[in-house]
């Protein structure tokens, strides 16, 4: 299985979360936001240096800074998780 993480996503590339690697509150704030294992999603925006990224998820736009998104294990589309 191939893995990666959500900070190194690509514009337009699609992929499924495989686990999350945070801890406490911020864990449980990707979670309320729908980032569970098995959800589809899909980069739409990368800031320069990707500090900040934008991510279709679940139907809408979610904004994650760079440093949180490094802890979302995820797999390229095609790919099962």
């Amino acid at each position: 299985m191939i893995f990666s993480t959500l900070n190194k996503l690509k514009k337009g590339s699609p992929a499924k979360v495989y686990a999350l690697n945070s801890k406490g509150a911020i864990r449980q704030r990707l979670q309320d936001l729908g980032i569970i294992p098995g959800t589809r999603l899909e980069c739409l925006y990368s800031s320069k240096g990707n500090a900040i990224s934008a991510y279709l998820i679940r139907g809408c736009v979610i904004a994650l800074r760079g440093e949180d998104a490094k802890d979302i294990v995820i797999v390229p589309c095609g790919v099962s998780a």
